[in-house]
């Protein structure tokens, strides 16, 4: 079965964010390892400054034992620090080789990391008993759990908060009943009161990793419009207006081939070849340019869309890929202003006196975006486009500027107001003739 090219388009979006969003995930990473660092070295040198300041505390804290206290805490923040160095090593080297990290050794970091408080509060206990779960370590469980939501992923933000609830929580099993439990106030002594904050441990990990869910989709979801986006400025070029472009946004048409009626416009401008044949190129460059930005502008304005450049001049559709109804209509009257707006330009020497030509008809087509996955154009093709191509070019036959066929004439009937029959007309490459009549 074959996907439609929009499913595809979206698959492919979401696999190379996925891959640029693994190592994106890495260098957030390494932020969240330096910022641990930078606060457990914070906490270890201003607890080294207690002890330096206030010994009295310590020692009435620890009941003598301060000695034994401070060679323990010595050695487990040395050690912890080691680890949180060795990791960032390791984090620092995949980013280099541009390599992601297996999902396991995450899972096992994020255990190695939130057991650090745990760890901490064991060693506490051999000085202080049950009084270590009221220590400033217990405080770093959130820490590690807030931090989580730079991995970017719900599954290891919720896994952090389970280490921390499920670590605390059997912690204190243990610890309230140690010798020194029975001077703490009973409502603190309670294991309710522990496993209450155990599962609030718990739900911090669930509400950080929701949270980081909505960040990664949003993200996503941000990315997507963005691709979106680009994409239907690729398909149209930059030649769809502001309002033509929002509103493809909103609808989001089907690209894919389908049959429209449409009004399909040419614009010729006369003599450029004897014109260019005599002027450098970027003096021919600049004289387009100065045609084809009003020119551009109105169409636009009219709801019509600049399929593609001709050299010296363009074609444009009104009706696809978005239509409001009235194509013919908007046809018309964008090549009136067009036909104004040149004759008012060379009035006021803004360009060199230029004459241009104009053919409409409109009709069924087939439309949508044709090419490979390399490269696709929007574009229309069928016999209406032709025929415009050549009621075009009659306009040299009739000294005209502006020619329509009969089923543009028909579709506006009587809004228009000055339309001169041009009779029976043959065209190159159709065997019956066609009715044609002039606006201007």
């Amino acid at each position: 079965m074959t996907l439609p090219f929009a499913i595809k388009q979206r698959v492919s979006i979401s696999s190379a964010f996925d891959k640029e969003f693994a190592l994106e995930v890495l260098r957030s990473d390494l932020l969240r390892v330096n910022i641990l660092l930078s606060v457990l070295s914070s906490a270890v040198l201003l607890t080294t400054t207690l002890l330096i300041v206030a010994p009295q505390f310590f020692r009435s804290a620890f009941h003598g034992r301060l000695g034994g206290f401070v060679v323990t805490f010595g050695a487990f923040s040395a050690l912890t620090v080691v680890c949180l160095v060795t990791e960032r090593i390791m984090i620092s080297r995949r980013i280099s080789r541009q390599q992601t990290i297996s999902q396991w050794r995450q899972f096992l970091s994020a255990f190695v990391e939130t057991s650090i408080p745990t760890a901490g509060m064991i060693v506490g206990a051999t000085f202080l008993g049950t009084y270590s779960l009221f220590t400033p370590a217990a405080f770093v469980y959130p820490l590690f759990i807030m931090l989580s939501a730079l991995r970017l992923n719900l599954k290891l933000c919720v896994f952090t908060g389970a280490v921390a609830g499920i670590e605390y929580v059997l912690l204190a099993l243990v610890l309230i009943d140690a010798p020194s439990a029975g001077v703490v106030e009973p409502i603190l002594f309670g294991f309710p009161h522990h496993l209450l904050k155990g599962f609030l441990l718990f739900a911090t990990g669930v509400v950080t990793g929701m949270v980081t869910r909505q960040i990664r989709k949003r993200t996503l979801r941000s990315f997507e419009v963005i691709e979106e986006r680009n994409h239907i400025s690729r398909t149209f070029g930059e030649y769809v207006s502001p309002v033509v472009m929002e509103k493809l946004m909103t609808l989001k048409p089907d690209l894919r081939s389908e049959r429209r009626n449409v009004c399909v416009m040419f614009l010729d401008i006369r003599n450029f070849t004897t014109f260019a044949e005599k002027r450098a190129p970027e003096e021919v460059v600049t004289y387009l340019e100065s045609l084809f930005e009003f020119m551009i502008e109105i169409v636009n304005r009219h709801h019509g869309v600049i399929n593609k450049f001709l050299g010296d001049g363009f074609m444009a559709v009104f009706g696809a890929p978005l239509s409001d109804g009235s194509d013919c209509l908007n046809g018309v009257k964008a090549a009136q202003e067009i036909l104004e707006r040149v004759r008012e330009e060379v009035d006021r020497g803004n360009v060199l006196p230029t004459r241009v030509g104009i053919g409409l008809h409109a009709g069924e087509a087939v439309t949508g975006s044709i090419g490979s996955s390399q490269r696709r154009e929007y574009t229309v093709i069928g016999d209406v486009v032709n025929l415009a191509s050549r009621i075009e070019k009659l306009n040299k036959e009739f000294g005209s500027q502006l020619l329509i066929s009969d089923m543009v004439r028909q579709t506006l009937q009587s809004q228009l107001d000055k339309v001169t029959p041009m009779g029976q007309v043959h065209v190159r490459g159709r065997e019956e003739a066609i009715q044609i009549y002039q606006v201007a």
